[in-house]
C-alpha cells in the first residue's frame, strides 16, 4: 500500500465512444490541463468504476467523482455529497457507484475521504457516437467551473 496521500482525487467515469457518457473523461482531461501543477490532486477516469479504485480512495483526503447522469435533464449539472452505501449495498466484482467505493475503501482500508462529492451531467444520448448534444456541450463551461471550485474548495 502506497503512503502518499491525494489532497483532491478527481475520479471520473464514462466511455468516450457512448456519446455523452464521454463527458467524465472529458472534463477528467480538462482537470488534468487546469491542475497540472498543483501537488496533491490527482485525476484518473475509467469507462467504470472498480473494486480496485477502493485503494486511491483509501488514500485520499478528498474525492470529487464525475459522471454522467441519464436520469437528469440533458445538460444539467449537479454536485451532491457522497455517502459511503450502507450493509454492503452496491458490493459487485465488476463495478461500483461512488457510495459503494466509499464503503469498499472503508471496509477493506479502515479509510475514507474526508469529503466526498459528486458532479453529474445530464446526459441526453449514450448511443454510440463521440459527439455531444448541444446541452452538454453549452453546459461544459459551466461544468468545468463547478470543478475548478470545488477542487479549490476541497484543497483549501
Amino acid at each position: 500500500m502506497s503512503l502518499t496521500s491525494d489532497r483532491c482525487l478527481i475520479l471520473a467515469c464514462g466511455n468516450t465512444l457512448r456519446g455523452e457518457d464521454g463527458v467524465g473523461p472529458w472534463l477528467a482531461e480538462w482537470a488534468r490541463q487546469r491542475f497540472a501543477d498543483q501537488p496533491g490532486i490527482r485525476i484518473l477516469f475509467r469507462q467504470q468504476w472498480t473494486p480496485e479504485l477502493a485503494e486511491d480512495l483509501a488514500h485520499a483526503q478528498s474525492v470529487l467523482f464525475i459522471d454522467c447522469s441519464i436520469d437528469s435533464e440533458p445538460g444539467s449539472l449537479k454536485l451532491t455529497p457522497v455517502e459511503p452505501a450502507l450493509g454492503g449495498q452496491e458490493h459487485s466484482t465488476h463495478h461500483l457507484g461512488a457510495a459503494g467505493l466509499l464503503a469498499l475503501a472503508r471496509e477493506l482500508y479502515h479509510s475514507q475521504p474526508h469529503e466526498a462529492l459528486q458532479l453529474t451531467i445530464g446526459a441526453g444520448s449514450t448511443e454510440l457516437s463521440e459527439l455531444f448534444s448541444p446541452a452538454v456541450t453549452a453546459a461544459l463551461p459551466q461544468a468545468c467551473r463547478l470543478i475548478e471550485e470545488t477542487v479549490l474548495y476541497l484543497i483549501a
